[in-house]
């Protein structure tokens, strides 16, 4: 790319807060990279390269959404390059450990559902919509009893659909460590490292950007969320339960789950409207109502997507029974962190509206 100059008219600008923050985080992306390479060039190597990758995702991520949130400050056709090279990166690096932790999750599960002896420490929000019932009853509220498994059919059952998991995910996520090395030395990933390069030292600012554009643009991002959580069916995540979710999700249709759809839209709004904010404070908010907010959603999220990984394992064809229901079971459970999760969403919104305060 081109080095691209600053218009010197353009200077007190929306450039103080933007450029600033695109800058640090291309120069935190340019050192996680090194990192990453001095440590071999593989997130399955050392810590400190495992914390690279996390770290070059992270600053992508937020790159990426800051050139859309803010697009109109910016030159159109450098951040309409820029924009969906750093998105296929973030993705391609992100999913190994996507499969890793849905592996993590569905195991510690079916040893937590099945009563297996296990040395694994399960994560606080895979404990069960019933679980949370039991725990904490002053916070959710009323809740559904969870069904009783027949114990005896799930721990036969459950060794058998653990290792089809570990196959199936173990396999997943090996192809995705090959994808995110293949990617890593690619032409591809070397012109978006060059850009970011550029970026660290100038940022390409449209002649009619101001410093009073940016609340604006801000407001828009968090209208934007405004709207959507607005659409969502919150008044059905205040109540324990939703069938409707479990019997679409061990059917012949390997579809997506639709209720799903909005709420990851939402997990994604919510994190412009993040960025938004950092972008005009110079660093996180810490609004404890975005966090606890986004916790849900991200707990949302990776329940919704393990609950996925059952139900595709359970249409495995010729397998046990046992191991059928083992996985059966396994899919209500993480539909029953999906209802939770929505239901900690709901209350963590309604207990306060989000805002730039």
């Amino acid at each position: 790319m081109a080095k691209q100059h600053l218009d010197p008219a353009a200077s007190p600008v929306a450039g103080d807060a933007l450029a600033d923050y695109l800058q640090a985080q291309a120069t935190e992306f340019l050192r996680a990279l090194r990192v990453h390479r001095e440590g071999g060039g593989t997130s399955n190597g050392t810590p400190e390269s495992a914390d690279a990758a996390r770290a070059l995702r992270r600053s992508a991520r937020r790159i990426s959404s800051t050139l859309h949130t803010f697009r109109p400050l910016l030159d159109a056709d450098w951040s309409e390059g820029m924009r969906p090279e750093l998105a296929w990166l973030s993705g391609t690096l992100a999913r190994e450990h996507a499969y890793g932790a849905r592996l993590e999750r569905l195991l510690n599960a079916l040893n937590r559902l099945s009563g297996a002896a296990t040395t694994a420490v399960v994560p606080a929000q895979s404990k069960t919509l019933a679980g949370r019932a039991t725990a904490e009853p002053a916070a959710n509220g009323p809740r559904t009893p969870q069904p009783t498994a027949d114990r005896g059919t799930l721990t036969v059952g459950a060794a058998k659909a653990g290792a089809l998991l570990e196959r199936q995910l173990t396999l997943a996520r090996t192809r995705a460590h090959s994808a995110a090395l293949q990617a890593l030395g690619s032409s591809r990933f070397h012109a978006v490292a060059d850009s970011v390069a550029v970026l660290a030292s100038e940022v390409p600012l449209a002649p009619a950007a101001s410093a009073g554009k940016l609340p604006p643009l801000a407001a828009e991002a968090e209208g934007r969320l405004t709207d959507a959580v607005a659409a969502l069916p919150l008044l059905t995540a205040g109540h324990p339960y939703n069938a409707a979710a479990l019997v679409h999700g061990l059917s012949a249709d390997t579809a997506p789950q639709p209720q799903d759809a909005p709420w990851h839209q939402v997990r994604l709004l919510l994190r412009l409207h993040r960025y938004a904010l950092e972008v005009l404070h110079g660093h996180d908010p810490a609004d404890p109502r975005l966090r606890s907010a986004g916790q849900a959603l991200n707990r949302h999220r990776d329940a919704a997507e393990a609950a996925s990984a059952a139900a595709s394992a359970a249409r495995t064809p010729r397998i046990a029974p046992a191991t059928a229901y083992a996985l059966g079971v396994l899919h209500a459970d993480q539909r029953h962190e999906v209802e939770a999760a929505r239901f900690a969403f709901q209350r963590a919104w309604s207990r306060d509206s989000v805002g730039t305060g």
